[in-house]
């Protein structure tokens, strides 16, 4: 039809044919464009997200209050999502399903990518696991909560059955497994149940195929540790997973274990304060690698091929008690922001996936204590300022004509770098 009333209008005015033709192709390719876009987009993996260095990854949170019982709204929601986009953020990681933030951070991200067809973010989605009677004075590590359990687990299949374009990954439990977790860690095989419980459900084609399974642990409980958990359960589900997501937590053991980060007293007398810490940072680095070698070891005796991504690590900018003036020195944005450049290099230089932790500041994990460290480990402050870390990205305008809480992204310390290095600690010394 439309063809036959241009060439009405070419015999009436004498346009040149060619225009026509020209005209022709130019509306069917517009009409066309953004189908094309969507047929000729192939869907990506999750085994291709996690080795691609450009797709930087990290843990999620998003509240802003100090209980989870005020949960995020969706405007926050994607006002977040385009903050964590300009810094190349790709893959979010989230913890559990037992309220509205994770599956309305798939919504969020279906919406935001409906109205920009470049946005692109992918989840791994936490499913909460417990012990029977969790989180009261006599925990039963030897069965699990099994009817909490399965609804999360339930919760995580429909979720990724509705997001197969978002959710590549589901991870069963988070530090469930590792006995420092008191009040409900739970044996391994638990999660191995559940883990094949997933993985038969892909091969009835219940689940999307390339959805990848995994657990997301210390490193300890991958091997990497005590021979305690060296057990066949263990290595059970070593085999049974897509990929192995563990833990390290050099800031945690600056204070549990802190030989690799005191120094003797003539090492630091002999240099100035940031020779002395940026010292440290290396040894920081070189310890938190040592872990990844040591589940790498251990799980390439179970299985050679199989791949190991870093679940979780990070480094909190204040502490009033274990890691700050009165504790390891450890706690402040200068030393969190060298720990975050080493770890990216390295994670990129290997091709692995890091999810750091975290992306904002989150009041509710010691809402009684502000200044305790549980309540800083994220890039950004709660009211949205950026830390050291991501001063470059100030720079550089990658915040620009965005904001958190109606607050502009700005840098922390005003971007006064005299005051950040005044609200350093060193490393004391050993005597």
């Amino acid at each position: 039809m439309i063809i036959k009333e241009i060439y009405k209008l070419s015999k009436n005015k004498l346009i040149n044919l060619n225009l026509i033709t020209l005209f022709v192709i130019c509306l069917f390719s517009s009409c066309n464009s953004s189908e094309n876009k969507m047929i000729n987009k192939k869907e990506i993996t999750a085994k291709e997200i996690l080795n691609n260095p450009e797709y930087l990854a990290i843990s999620y949170g998003g509240y802003r209050y100090n209980s989870r019982d005020i949960q995020p709204t969706m405007d926050e929601l994607k006002e977040d999502l385009k903050i964590l986009s300009s810094i190349g953020i790709k893959i979010l990681r989230t913890y559990n399903l037992q309220l509205e933030q994770a599956p309305n951070i798939l919504k969020a991200i279906k919406e935001l990518k409906k109205s920009d067809s470049d946005f692109e973010m992918y989840v791994m989605l936490g499913a909460w696991i417990d012990c029977e009677n969790a989180w009261t004075d006599n925990p039963n590590h030897e069965k699990e909560n099994e009817s909490a359990n399965a609804i999360e687990i339930q919760k995580a299949i429909n979720l990724a059955n509705m997001y197969p374009d978002i959710v590549k990954i589901i991870a069963v439990g988070n530090e469930a497994m590792v006995n420092w977790a008191w009040s409900y860690y739970v044996k391994a095989g638990v999660i191995l149940n559940w883990v094949n419980h997933l993985q038969d459900l892909k091969k009835q084609k219940k689940l999307p195929e390339n959805l990848w399974i995994t657990s997301s642990d210390n490193f300890a409980s991958w091997g990497g540790g005590e021979d305690s958990y060296h057990t066949e359960d263990l290595n059970s589900l070593i085999k049974a997973v897509d990929f192995i997501s563990m833990h390290t937590y050099a800031f945690h053991d600056t204070h549990y274990n802190p030989s690799f980060w005191n120094f003797e007293k003539k090492i630091s007398n002999s240099n100035s304060n940031l020779e002395t810490i940026h010292r440290a940072m290396d040894n920081v680095h070189d310890y938190a690698i040592s872990q990844y070698n040591s589940v790498k070891e251990y799980v390439r005796k179970i299985d050679p091929n199989k791949q190991i991504h870093i679940g979780e690590l990070g480094w909190a900018t204040k502490s009033n008690g274990n890691y700050g003036e009165n504790g390891s020195h450890a706690a402040d944005e200068y030393k969190q922001a060298v720990f975050h450049d080493k770890i990216r290099d390295w994670s990129r230089n290997e091709k692995i996936a890091c999810f750091y932790f975290e992306a904002f500041d989150e009041n509710w994990k010691d809402f009684s204590n502000e200044n305790g460290s549980e309540n800083h480990f994220g890039l950004f402050t709660v009211d949205g300022k950026a830390k050291y870390a991501l001063w470059k990205n100030v720079d550089n305008g990658d915040f620009n004509d965005l904001t958190r809480n109606g607050n502009s992204i700005t840098k922390t310390y005003n971007g006064n770098s005299e005051n950040l290095l005044n609200n350093i600690l060193t490393p004391p010394e050993n005597n």
